[in-house]
C-alpha cells in the first residue's frame, strides 16, 4: 500500500499553463561568403533545366520575398527549396544583370 501512495505524491497536475510547447529554435541561416552563385542544372528533371541561385544570406521570409521579385524579373515561375532558389530555364543571364544591379558579387558556377 505504500508503494502505491509514493507513486501518487510524486504525481504533479497544473491547469495553470494549458498545453505547453517547445520553444521554438531560432532561424540558422547558412553563413555566406558575400557571393551569389548561379548554376544551371538539368539533373533529375527530365531534361528541364532550372537556374539555381545559391549565397543569398537571408531568412526565409525574405528569400521567399527576393525570389518573388526574381521571377517578375525574368517573368518565369521558381521556388525557394532550403534557402536556395530555384528558377524555370536558363535565367543566368537576366539574374545576373539584376543582383549586379542590386549591388552583389555574382559567379556563375558549374557548365
Amino acid at each position: 500500500m505504500s508503494d502505491w501512495k509514493n507513486q501518487l505524491s510524486q504525481m504533479v497536475y497544473s491547469t495553470d499553463s494549458g498545453r505547453i510547447e517547445p520553444e521554438k529554435e531560432p532561424e540558422q541561416i547558412p553563413e555566406s561568403d558575400g557571393i551569389v552563385r548561379l548554376r544551371r542544372e538539368t539533373k533529375g528533371r527530365k531534361g528541364k533545366g532550372v537556374t539555381i541561385v545559391t549565397g543569398l544570406a537571408l531568412p526565409k521570409d525574405e528569400l521567399k520575398a527576393f525570389a518573388k521579385k526574381l521571377k517578375q524579373q525574368c517573368g518565369v515561375g521558381g521556388s525557394v527549396k532550403e534557402y536556395d532558389i530555384e528558377l524555370q530555364g536558363d535565367q543566368r543571364d537576366s539574374i545576373e544583370n539584376y543582383l549586379k544591379a542590386q549591388g552583389y558579387k555574382v559567379k556563375r558556377s558549374g557548365g
